[in-house]
């Protein structure tokens, strides 16, 4: 597993899905749907999980995230409504947030930001509301902060969480169909300014077109100079 220089790893479990390594060793779970999931690798699920962030209510995002969070005992920070979910299933440790909003959780920052997309419980019957889909800005314990924008499509917000936040990193799906594609995504990280940009939410199924490649063409031809950071599920940023 290759570093960052900075001190932090960041390894892509397939998927939304990530395992985010501190500065100070701990270890953050993003959206950790690994059960089921068909880019998983065998060993995305890590020893110890000191926290998760969940962006939504879909089953592709929840994933393992009661069981981990029983597993463990670690903080789960969500909307406020998915947290009563993790409540009602027996999770003892949530902290549910409003967009805007920052916490902190196990030592690192998390700020609520804005995500266009629905959010439901849907392995469930009815289908229970899970209040409105976020993004993530995770600042490190040595002040490095990461965008992770969950679901979602372009929107002027990600100008402020430039202006605001100057994400080191921003996380962006470029899958297309139920998020934004790769043309989307390319005017995302314009607004965001972040210099370096990793795709997330592709190749899972088939409707999700989007590729790295395409994510790089399309910054060309708009002039913007961050750079792609390409990962196979199971890999790690260099």
């Amino acid at each position: 597993m290759k570093v960052w220089g900075r001190g932090f790893t960041l390894r892509w479990l397939g998927h939304s899905a990530f395992h985010l390594t501190t500065v100070s060793g701990k270890h953050v779970l993003i959206d950790p749907w690994l059960t089921g999931n068909p880019t998983a690798p065998l060993d995305a699920e890590p020893a110890h999980v000191d926290l998760i962030v969940v962006s939504h209510g879909h089953s592709d995002h929840v994933g393992d995230t009661v069981r981990l969070a029983k597993q463990h005992g670690c903080p789960v920070v969500s909307g406020f409504e998915l947290s009563l979910f993790f409540e009602s299933e027996g999770v003892t440790t949530t902290s549910g947030m409003g967009k805007g909003g920052t916490q902190t959780a196990a030592g690192i920052s998390i700020t609520a930001t804005h995500a266009i997309h629905s959010s439901s419980v849907d392995d469930q019957q009815p289908r229970i509301y899970a209040g409105e889909a976020m993004g993530f800005v995770i600042t490190l314990e040595n002040g490095d902060p990461l965008y992770f924008a969950g679901d979602t499509g372009p929107m002027m917000d990600m100008q402020l969480i430039g202006d605001l936040y100057e994400p080191l990193v921003a996380i962006l799906p470029i899958g297309d169909f139920y998020t934004m594609g790769p043309r989307e995504a390319a005017y995302a990280a314009k607004l965001l300014r972040a210099p370096f940009v990793i795709g997330m939410h592709y190749g899972t199924f088939p409707p999700l077109v989007g590729r790295p490649e395409m994510l790089e063409a399309e910054l060309a031809k708009r002039g913007v100079e961050a750079q792609v950071v390409k990962l196979e599920p199971g890999g790690s940023v260099s």
